[in-house]
């Protein structure tokens, strides 16, 4: 506009003082950017696009392909297109590096009549997380510069990178229960297997739990009494809040974390035991449905804003894999962790308060904190006193700050493990749990 409202005024000028050449010549330069923007305008309405990635969920060190085809479909070859595959900040960074890139994402061609653009490059999986690949934005212009335009050829796709398991040694494996079994206090389910005793009938028993061997001896019904049944499995609560992992320990306190909790689950789901997570961390997937996505850009720098997660947020609700044995439980679990971001809104007493119904009483409670305080022993004394079976891994380094930690839970009868490095993961459920 800046341009046109100039040459208006020349033409004036021109006008206004009868110089036929500067007239003439400024009729020129108007029909000149006429053609130019009708030009762009046709340039960008022409091409068409698409991506293919060879891998929409990998591996940590999987390296996955991404091509990009652009064709222009018009009668009218492009001057020059800047095609760019916007891609998310984590890439290639000096020192937290997700995802390294090999190759360009980019590139600038002339584009003929009916002609195919073909280029790739590879990303590769450094560490676990959820990645916007995309959108794949053409930009195109004039040759003078005047006038350039663009347009989303192609919607992005989204990377799981799942999160690495290592094998856990040490528990009993005659038991069969990964994490050892635990006797409930509270007679909420019993096991017609396991005989504890008899006892005079009732009103209300069913023929199924009538002993008629002690009844035909005492002459009096009998009824059978059964132990409850033990611990099987476990529900794994991860605490995942911003303020429980230092920055000066980031992101290793945290992957740590993740990958423990990866573990232990993958050692339980082998086990043939039934298996779930809590978290307090916020679902990647929610900046999609919160913000949705936005198709028209007006620039490419609006474009690449799409790819960069928010950087804060009030989540309140909690990620919750349910409890229950299921041949895709440990898939399930693998993608909420590979999705889960540190979040700055629900504390562990709030999300044990909000979750407490999620949490099935015949399996223990496998808690990782990043740090503790008073308020979290009490939240956990609670959750023990009510019946569950809890054990707290405390994800620090220091022995020092492991007993202060270990403090609080530990007056509550809690028993404490220590998180120190991947190393440690191998014997983190070595001992069983605490019997309640």
């Amino acid at each position: 506009m800046k341009w046109v409202a100039i040459g208006v005024l020349i033409w004036l000028i021109g006008f206004i003082f009868n110089l036929g050449v500067l007239v003439y010549a400024m009729y020129a330069v108007f029909a000149l950017l006429l053609i130019s923007r009708w030009l762009t305008a046709r340039w960008t309405e022409q091409p068409s696009g698409k991506r293919v990635c060879s891998l929409l969920e990998a591996e940590i060190g999987s390296v996955v392909t991404v091509q990009i085809r652009v064709r222009n479909n018009g009668r009218f070859p492009i001057t020059w297109a800047l095609i760019d595959d916007v891609l998310p900040p984590e890439i290639n960074l000096p020192t937290r590096s997700k995802l390294k890139l090999k190759g360009a994402s980019a590139t600038v061609a002339r584009i003929s009549a009916g002609q195919e653009i073909d280029f790739k490059y590879e990303l590769t999986c450094i560490q676990r997380g959820y990645f916007q690949i995309g959108p794949l934005v053409f930009e195109s212009g004039d040759v003078f510069g005047l006038f350039r335009k663009f347009r989303v050829l192609a919607e992005p796709h989204y990377l799981t990178v799942l999160p690495k398991t290592h094998f856990i040694e040490g528990y009993d494996i005659a038991s069969r229960k990964p994490v050892g079994e635990i006797v409930m206090t509270h007679r909420l389910f019993e096991d017609p297997t396991r005989i504890a005793g008899i006892r005079q009938y009732q009103p209300g028993d069913p023929l199924s739990r009538i002993n008629w061997r002690a009844t035909a001896r005492t002459n009096a019904l009998q009824s059978k009494i059964y132990e409850p049944s033990s611990m099987a499995g476990a529900t794994i609560v991860l605490d995942f809040h911003l303020a429980s992992f230092p920055p000066q320990h980031e992101p290793y306190r945290s992957e740590l974390a993740i990958t423990a909790a990866a573990s232990i689950a993958n050692v339980v789901h082998e086990m043939h035991e039934q298996v779930g997570l809590i978290s307090n961390g916020r679902d990647a997937v929610d900046r999609i449905k919160t913000e949705g996505w936005r198709g028209d850009h007006r620039t490419r720098n609006e474009a690449k804003k799409t790819a960069v997660m928010l950087s804060v947020s009030d989540r309140l609700r909690p990620t919750i894999v349910p409890t229950r044995k299921h041949p895709a439980q440990l898939e399930q679990i693998r993608h909420a962790l590979a999705r889960l971001e540190l979040t700055d809104g629900m504390r562990l007493p709030q999300l044990l308060i909000e979750s407490m119904s999620r949490l099935p009483r015949d399996a223990a409670v496998i808690v990782i904190l990043g740090s503790v305080n008073l308020e979290f022993g009490v939240a956990l004394g609670q959750l023990r006193r009510r019946g569950y079976a809890v054990t707290a891994i405390l994800n620090t380094h220091d022995h020092e700050h492991f007993a202060t930690m270990s403090g609080p839970l530990l007056a509550e009868g809690i028993e404490t493990r220590m998180l120190i490095d991947v190393d440690s993961i191998r014997a983190i459920c070595k001992r069983q749990l605490t019997r309640v």
